[in-house]
């Protein structure tokens, strides 16, 4: 059984045959749900799993107990993948107290049926400690990271931060490693992660990491993916870039939905110039066959966006509808992006991109538009060129 001390057990799973996560979220190394137990004088079970995997959360849970009584069932996060057990865990063992933050109490009768909670919680709030004997945790409240309840702890001796969602990333353990410096690329499947589930919620994560940062974690446990031990500074930078919307390459992201390649075509001789013009790095994403979730995480990353659109229906071609809503669902902001839109007989993608981009924050639309007529012509390299030296001044 893996350790993460010589008193902190990870007691989590991995979920190999989950394909796409809350639903929407393509999984490519499946999901791994976070769970650990702290044993001393008192015992902690921190967090539980995902329904799908609770045979194997309570074998693991069991053989880390080694016969002892849990005392304290310590809930970050009701999010049903890492509250579906609370029920049974608290049936299991009639002394067991539940500790959440008091939304989170508010919440659980949402997610039970039938099950009294009378007496079986302990409400905590920013600041408040549970001692457990050598080991003390202390919570910290970190509401909209990415639901409401949320909290984090800290266990003070071993400086071991619980982070909830905080520092997640996609992908079972068993495939991107326990730890996270056996990961081979933390950072790609961490983005894709924190711009999808976390993006909308800046504010309040740049919150939580001016208490976690002045905390000096040694340990970073959150609720997906690996532990974090080593280059935790690394970690925190990037979540300071994440959360305050800030630029992580410089470069321009070019995002296509073409119908019958028109589109596409012009997309892709615009990279050719960017190129050109000594763009440190153009990166490209056909928006009707690639992950969206994807696409979000690339516009985030580069400060710089083109959208290169079709026409359709007097409106816009859905796949690019579909992205640009997810931005403004996901609170993209502080961007230049530039526009080109295909039409034949009566463009209407580029008013469609200007009304959703307009009501972005701090979002640049700069000029000109470039309008293809059906399939780009020599005559409309001048246009793209053109675009092309206002994206990037």
């Amino acid at each position: 059984m893996k350790r993460i001390s010589d008193s902190i057990y990870y007691i989590g799973v991995d979920d190999l045959d989950l394909d796409l996560f809350e639903s929407q979220y393509i999984l490519e190394e499946g999901m791994a749900y976070n769970s650990y137990l702290i044993k001393d004088e008192k015992v902690a079970i921190m967090d539980t799993v995902d329904a799908r995997c609770a045979s194997q959360w309570k074998e693991n849970l069991m053989e880390a107990l080694a016969g002892a009584q849990p005392d304290y069932l310590v809930v970050h996060h009701m999010e049903p993948d890492h509250s579906a057990l609370i029920a049974w865990a608290l049936e299991t063992w009639p002394g067991l107290k539940l500790v959440a933050s008091a939304k989170a109490v508010q919440m659980l009768g949402q997610f039970f049926d039938g099950v009294s909670f009378e007496g079986r919680t302990q409400a905590v709030k920013e600041g408040d400690t549970l001692p457990l004997g050598a080991r003390t945790l202390r919570f910290i409240a970190a509401p909209m990271v990415h639901w409401p309840e949320v909290m984090v702890s800290f266990e003070e001796s071993g400086k071991v931060l619980f982070s909830a969602d905080a520092f997640g990333k996609f992908g079972a353990l068993s495939k991107c490693g326990f730890f996270g410096d056996e990961d081979n690329d933390w950072a790609c499947e961490a983005r894709r992660y924190y711009f999808n589930i976390c993006g909308k919620y800046g504010v309040p994560v740049q919150t939580l990491l001016k208490k976690v940062t002045a905390l000096n974690p040694s340990v970073i446990a959150p609720l997906h993916g690996p532990i974090l031990r080593e280059n935790l500074d690394e970690y925190l930078k990037l979540y300071n870039i994440w959360s305050s919307y800030g630029v992580e390459t410089e470069g321009v992201f070019v995002a296509v939905a073409s119908i019958h390649g028109g589109t596409m075509a012009a997309a892709e001789k615009l990279v050719e110039i960017l190129k050109a013009k000594g763009c440190p790095k153009v990166a490209l994403a056909d928006l009707t066959r690639e992950d969206q979730a994807e696409a979000v995480e690339d516009a985030f990353r580069y400060g710089r966006m083109i959208v290169c659109a079709a026409s359709y229906d007097a409106g816009l071609f859905p796949p690019a509808h579909s992205f640009i809503h997810h931005l403004q669902d996901k609170a993209w902001q502080k961007r230049r992006v530039g526009l080109v839109e295909n039409g034949s007989w009566a463009p209407s993608a580029g008013r469609v991109m200007k009304e959703m981009f307009a009501g972005m924050k701090d979002v640049e639309i700069v000029e000109p538009m470039v309008t293809i007529r059906s399939r780009m012509k020599s005559a409309d390299i001048p246009a793209l060129e053109a675009l092309a030296d206002a994206i990037l001044a």
